[in-house]
């Protein structure tokens, strides 16, 4: 059994709260997740998501980014 390794996006709001929705994607690889917020960071920011942060295996693996 291959285990891959989980990267995945942390939604904050305006306040800095963790966001329920919208829910990031789980990835195998940093690439596919930041090449993925690249192409979504407009629609998560129309939806009240002011940053997000790469977590890899649960940890944040990189500053907040601004969606704004």
């Amino acid at each position: 059994m291959v285990v891959r390794p989980q990267w995945e996006w942390r939604f904050d709001d305006a306040q800095g709260a963790t966001v329920d929705r919208p829910v990031s994607p789980v990835f195998t690889t940093q690439y596919d997740a930041e090449q993925w917020i690249g192409e979504h960071w407009r629609a998560l920011a129309a939806q009240g998501v002011r940053t997000a942060t790469l977590l890899h295996e649960g940890t944040p693996a990189t500053a907040p980014l601004s969606l704004g």
